[in-house]
């Protein structure tokens, strides 16, 4: 696999490929080019800190971005494949770099991902199809009689359950009867209800990993909140719109968005529960858009201001609640800035004192355990990470199935842990 001459014959690729180090390989690959992060990432549609992020991790978090990547720096496929765990068509299937490379990456993974894959598709495409149309063209009424709040309760509930199937073909009909009403009656009530409906649909498009489709409707959800005057549906917007920018490596402008978000509602003198609630989440998000950026100080100093403005909120959100922001909830957002900042240690120690009875839904509380997961992965601990995956997914199993990037983790540890306690549980526990 690697006889020739080149840096990829090189010891030091050697040595990263039988570390299992694919991030290692294409920092040694633009190195050997006199590229920046700048440059790379100018080159893959990234930034410099998602490139610096890519290069540091030796575990496998996105593959399509390390595809782009080491095809930038031209990383040869086999090498690629070696250093992932991977047999090629090209490279016999016991072929290994090294004598010590763990046996567990030599056990048919291309069949061990083909069971994960085949534990279900995340989210029919036949579900996706009158979605797109309700975006393209405003949706004719539904003609269900039932109150336009107790139908968007009921989609708000399918999706704290983690009913995601279930959901999307709600949003065509609900966004029909809600264009209607505001239509009807321009009011700045109708206006919120619209926003918020269009909100509660980037949020799930954004799950599943839809994020063009969920800039569309984030956008929306913006437009109609500035109609309706609220700052508390303009702030459930601009966080939803943020998540996709985020996602598309425009963090800079996520950030600044939440923090206009927070100030207006900060400018309403938080003396309501619902205010001081968008007010703490608008911290949340601060705080994990700058740990993206690897703005550390910034990161950690919104953390902690969450933390003082969510003393006075109850444990427990009353249902209903736009924001159902807890003191345990800014925990868990916590475990997410400092996994994003890269550091694992860190973000076990906020979510060690986390649990399951703490949040009121499923799928907050698989949140809990997929963010814990994904410390155990980058901490390379494959047991807990098996271990937190499975409580996911019997809380919730959509938050595992359904998350591009949290699959993407189950689907690594089957195939290159298959032997870890818990890993062949996995595909029957997202199947079920």
């Amino acid at each position: 696999m690697l006889t020739g001459t080149g840096i990829w014959a090189s010891p030091e690729a050697r040595e990263l490929i039988q570390r299992r180090d694919a991030g290692g390989l294409v920092r040694l690959g633009r190195q050997h080019r006199g590229w920046r992060q700048t440059d790379l990432g100018a080159r893959i549609g990234c930034s410099a800190s998602t490139v610096s992020r890519l290069e540091a991790n030796k575990r496998v978090l996105d593959l399509e971005l390390l595809r782009a990547a080491a095809g930038a720096v031209s990383v040869p496929s086999p090498v690629l494949a070696a250093a992932c765990g991977f047999a090629t068509p090209s490279t016999p299937a016991r072929t290994t770099v090294s004598p010590d490379a763990p046996r567990d990456t030599q056990e048919e993974p291309m069949h061990r991902r083909t069971l994960l894959t085949a534990a279900g598709a995340a989210i029919p495409a036949s579900l996706l199809g009158p979605v797109d149309d309700a975006l393209a063209f405003t949706p004719p009424p539904s003609g269900d009689g039932a109150p336009l709040d107790t139908r968007l309760a009921l989609a708000r509930a399918q999706f704290d359950a983690g009913r995601h199937v279930a959901l999307l073909p709600r949003f065509p009909g609900l966004l029909g009867d809600a264009h209607q009403a505001a239509a009807r009656t321009r009011s700045e009530l109708d206006y919120a209800r619209l926003s918020a409906c269009y909100s509660l649909e980037s949020q799930v498009l954004s799950k599943i990993g839809r994020y063009d489709t969920a800039r569309i409707t984030a956008d929306r959800a913006a437009t109609y909140a500035s109609l309706s005057g609220s700052p508390i549906a303009a702030a459930a917007a601009a966080r939803e719109l943020a998540v996709v920018l985020r996602h598309q490596d425009q963090t800079p402008r996520a950030r600044q968005l939440v923090l206009d978000a927070a100030a207006n509602v900060e400018a309403t003198g938080l003396t309501k529960p619902a205010q001081a609630a968008a007010y703490a989440q608008m911290l949340c998000t601060t705080a994990y858009n700058a740990a993206h950026a690897d703005d550390r100080g910034q990161a950690l100093a919104m953390i902690t201001e969450a933390r003082r403005a969510a003393r006075g909120l109850p444990a427990m959100p009353p249902p209903g609640r736009l924001f159902p922001v807890s003191p345990a909830q800014v925990e868990l957002y916590a475990v997410g800035v400092h996994w994003a900042l890269g550091d694992p240690g860190a973000a076990l120690d906020a979510g060690g004192k986390l649990r399951p009875g703490m949040f009121p839904t499923p799928e907050r509380t698989a949140r809990m355990h997929t963010d814990r997961a994904r410390a155990h992965w980058m901490a390379g601990q494959p047991e807990e990470t098996a271990g937190e995956l499975l409580a996911a997914a019997s809380a919730s199993r959509a938050e595992v199935r359904d998350r591009p990037s949290i699959r993407r983790i189950a689907d690594d540890l089957v195939v290159h842990h298959p032997r870890t306690a818990g890993a062949q549980d996995l595909p029957l526990a997202l199947a079920r």
